[in-house]
């Protein structure tokens, strides 16, 4: 069988990176089949479910949360890795809450100062404009914009841009068009 792309990615990525608020890969194997990932347990669910279940965070809690996130990114980035999908549902929680950054099928390698990205990806609500003006790009840059978004959800217990017509989103996102919770 062979490994799709995005789980050799994932695999290389997270075997790469060692840091306290990445998910870890313990190991991988594969029959003609299956593959076989044994993952770090994270046991508390997504940031998303969180964000649900708790509504909007005091700026404290909400803080202690995004600096985790933070870390993580500057890590990565550090080591010239893009995640590209930022977004609640790729960022786990363990019973202490502690963030785990997981999914790291669409990241990408910043391979210079000059190097621009051109593959869109990652989800609508928390792509960066310069994505959906399908312009080339700067992944870290793309990373911060949608760690921005996070930030706002968690605050807000709602996104900044969201429109149930994806047209009026995307146009919305890439105007900046939101409007500051009270």
């Amino acid at each position: 069988m062979r490994v799709p792309m995005s789980i050799e990615r994932e695999v290389a990525i997270l075997k790469l990176v060692d840091h306290p608020n990445v998910m870890k890969v313990y190991d991988i194997w594969e029959n003609r089949s299956e593959i076989y990932l044994v993952l770090e347990y994270v046991d508390k669910g997504d940031l998303f479910d969180y964000i649900n279940t708790n509504g909007r965070l005091n700026e404290e809690a909400a803080m202690y949360l995004f600096r985790q996130i933070m870390s993580a990114m500057q890590h990565c980035h550090a080591f010239n890795i893009c995640h590209r999908d930022l977004k609640p549902e790729n960022i786990l929680l363990n019973a202490e809450n502690q963030i785990k950054i997981a999914d790291f099928g669409m990241a990408a390698l910043h391979q210079s100062e000059g190097h621009r990205l051109e593959t869109a990806c990652g989800s609508p609500h928390y792509a960066a404009p310069e994505l959906l003006k399908n312009k080339h790009y700067r992944g870290d840059r793309a990373d911060v914009w949608s760690m921005g978004v996070i930030l706002y959800a968690i605050l807000a217990a709602r996104l900044p841009f969201d429109d149930p017509d994806i047209r009026v989103l995307l146009a919305r996102t890439k105007k900046g068009i939101y409007e500051m919770p009270e």
